[in-house]
C-alpha cells in the first residue's frame, strides 16, 4: 500500500476512517489523500433549453469552501504521515471517487457509511454503496458506531 484515499463529504461522520487510515499509512509508509467531490448539477440556461447544460455559478465558491474544510481536517490529522487534499467537481460523486483513485494510483479507498435506512436510503442513495460496487480498488468501510 502506497496511497490511501479517504472520501469525505465534510461531515463529522466522514472523518471516522481518519485515525485508522493514518495509523495504517504510517505503518506502511503510504501517503493519504483526503478527497471531497463537489456535486456539479448542471442545468440548461434559462430561456435556452437546447443549449448545453451549465454548472452552477457558485461552483468555484463551493470548491474553495471544500478545500478550506479539507485543509482544516488535514491539520487535525498530522501525525508524521504525508496527507494531501483534493477537491473535484462531478455530477456523479461515486464515479468521481473511482476516477480519482484510478488516475492517481490509489491502492485503497476508505469511506464512512452514514447508516441511512428505509426511505432516506432510497431517496438519498448511498455514495458508499455505489463506491463499493464500482471501485476498481479495495474499499474499506467504516460503519456508524453502535449507540
Amino acid at each position: 500500500m502506497k496511497h490511501i484515499l479517504i472520501a469525505s463529504d465534510l461531515s463529522p461522520e466522514s472523518l471516522r476512517p481518519c485515525k485508522t487510515v493514518v495509523d495504517l499509512a504510517g505503518h506502511w509508509g503510504a501517503k493519504v489523500t483526503l478527497l471531497h467531490v463537489v456535486q456539479d448539477l448542471k442545468v440548461a440556461p434559462h430561456g435556452a433549453p437546447l443549449a448545453p447544460a451549465l454548472s452552477s455559478p457558485d461552483l468555484e465558491k463551493e470548491l474553495k469552501h471544500a478545500r478550506l474544510a479539507l485543509e482544516d481536517q488535514r491539520a487535525a490529522l498530522t501525525d508524521g504521515v504525508a496527507i494531501e487534499v483534493a477537491v473535484v467537481a462531478s455530477e456523479k460523486i461515486p464515479q468521481a471517487i473511482d476516477d480519482y483513485a484510478e488516475a492517481n494510483g490509489v491502492d485503497l479507498i476508505a469511506i464512512s457509511t452514514h447508516g441511512r435506512t428505509g426511505w432516506r436510503h432510497l431517496a438519498l442513495g448511498s455514495v458508499a454503496e455505489a463506491v463499493i460496487r464500482h471501485a476498481h480498488v479495495p474499499v474499506l468501510t467504516f460503519p456508524r458506531p453502535k449507540e
